[in-house]
């Protein structure tokens, strides 16, 4: 009788075999001031990792899988995804294969990535919660909520998210209360091709500073309001998408297009690339009263450098 004969010992194999599947496509990203994170081949040319693990856009250090070390350039990052895509010329490693499961709660995963030495490191988990598309805190459009629960490790900023059969599910990164999220394949790729073609990922822009903000409960029981914090705004760009509007410092934001604004969070989020040029009516606490200002928004990088 086999060791393959027994379902634990069958198990253990196809893990050992996904993890060894999967390791010829995961770097090694040596990011100065902090915990080295890994990063995986997208294309024969071109590394994903996540953007706060890449401190410098030239000579960035790579260790390969073969334990060569190289460097990197960046192409484009985009921090409302926590994406950064790399170039890696003439590195010609193997691309993984996308997972094409349909996820549900339960399924058995892994998380493989790299140490800072090089070598494999690998957890074993299962996918704890799941949900529909998501805007993260900047605003950025991710196509699936995944939040695998993974015994602990070091680091796993960067690492690949597999499924039981080693194909790619996605890229792990850090979530709020040392949380781990995976940030799914499609928005990988869909922000990959972004990034590749231009450089850069669009994101609307009012030119506003904000602060979170209670509203006196008398203020609000007189205006009938829904809720009883806003979002003040505390400096207002010359020349900007705000000032043009007439929004003033101290208005306190109240609503963005009849959608409420109890967080600067809900702000970002309905700033997303897709609003750009769009005009949102913008409702005001100005003087004790409501006021409805409408304001076009740009484009952060565009209008913001000027």
């Amino acid at each position: 009788m086999t060791s393959d004969s027994f379902p634990l010992s069958a198990l253990s194999n196809q893990l050992a075999d996904a993890i060894e599947q999967i390791g010829p496509s995961i770097v090694t990203i040596q990011a100065d001031g902090c915990h080295p994170a890994s990063g995986l081949v997208w294309q024969p040319d071109i590394v994903v990792t996540i953007d706060h693990a890449v401190t410098q856009e030239e000579d960035l250090p790579i260790v390969l899988p073969d334990g060569r070390a190289v460097t990197a350039s960046l192409i484009g990052r985009d921090s409302s995804t926590d994406l950064a895509v790399l170039r890696l010329p003439e590195a010609n490693l193997p691309l993984p294969t996308l997972s094409e499961t349909a996820l549900r709660v339960g399924h058995l995963v892994l998380a493989v990535g790299r140490s800072g030495e090089g070598s494999l490191s690998a957890t074993f988990g299962m996918i704890g919660k799941l949900g529909g598309s998501w805007r993260s805190w900047q605003g950025g459009q991710i196509d699936q909520y995944i939040r695998p629960y993974l015994m602990a490790v070091r680091s796993i900023g960067g690492s690949a998210l597999l499924d039981s059969e080693g194909k790619l599910i996605g890229l792990n990164t850090h979530g709020p209360r040392h949380s781990i999220l995976t940030i799914p394949a499609s928005t990988i790729q869909r922000v990959v091709g972004q990034l590749v073609q231009t450089g850069r990922i669009a994101q609307g822009y009012l030119g506003v500073s904000m602060q979170n903000v209670p509203i006196p409960e008398r203020l609000s029981q007189t205006l009938n309001l829904a809720h009883s914090v806003g979002v003040m705004l505390l400096s207002v760009a010359p020349d900007s998408p705000a000032d043009r509007a007439g929004l003033l410092i101290g208005d306190v934001l109240i609503a963005l297009d009849d959608q409420p604004i109890t967080d600067v969070g809900d702000v970002r989020m309905m700033l997303s690339g897709d609003r750009i040029g769009q005009t949102l009516v913008a409702r005001v606490l100005r003087g004790g009263a409501i006021t409805e200002v409408s304001v076009t928004v740009g484009e952060k990088g565009v209008e913001s450098d000027r």
